[in-house]
């Protein structure tokens, strides 16, 4: 039985069969290889994706902003046909079904119903009593408290007015779900935030008042 002599050649080239063992310097190159691939192709999939979302950003504030004008349009549709309909505003239409549904409100329980200043709430109070729709009444021990009734003839034109008598944007918020109604107010928010020459006294204006 012959043994075989080992070279120096088999040393550094050993035999089909046999391998051998990595050297720390090749694992380090190796591994240096692989997470430099990794980062390559994170880094690609971030640039696209941004890429994606900025050639996206135009088209989806064309998407928001023509859901504005719709809304609005709806808005100022429904307000034309109470006005050619019954002959007052859209907020004077909202001020008199409030006091259909609640009989004997004060002005600025009025004004809280309607989120509006107390001045406004006078005015359309008072031109609902020109008219002849709304009544003005003082009950009760306390004669400096004024209490506001509609009339058979607001009654009467509250029949033949078009639904919503709140206006279509009151109706339809009263209508969402409380998380949907809570994160649409957060996002109306931020939008306010970015917009110039906002006024909160705008805020208390109806839509329907110039």
């Amino acid at each position: 039985m012959t043994s075989r002599r080992t070279t120096r050649r088999d040393v550094e080239d050993p035999p089909v069969g046999r391998q051998r063992a990595p050297t720390a310097g090749s694992r380090v190159r190796s591994d240096r290889g692989t997470v430099e691939t990794r980062q390559g192709t994170q880094a690609n999939h971030a640039n696209a994706s941004g890429g994606s979302r900025d050639r996206s950003q135009p088209a989806l504030q064309m998407a928001v902003l023509q859901q504005f004008r719709e809304l609005f349009r709806l808005s100022q549709r429904h307000f034309q046909r109470i006005e050619a309909r019954c002959g007052v505003s859209g907020a004077q239409l909202w001020a008199l079904s409030e006091l259909d549904r609640q009989p004997g409100l004060t002005i600025s329980e009025l004004a809280r119903c309607l989120s509006v200043h107390l001045s406004t709430s006078s005015n359309l109070l008072d031109k609902l009593e020109k008219q002849r729709l709304v009544r003005r009444e003082r009950r009760g021990s306390d004669q400096r408290v004024v209490r506001v009734y509609v009339t058979a003839a607001g009654t009467k034109l509250l029949t033949r007015a078009p639904k919503p008598a709140e206006g279509l944007i009151p109706d339809a918020l009263s209508r969402m779900q409380p998380l949907a109604l809570g994160s649409l107010q957060r996002d109306l928010a931020t939008l306010l935030t970015l917009v110039a020459g906002r006024s909160a006294r705008a805020a208390m204006k109806p839509l329907a008042e110039p």
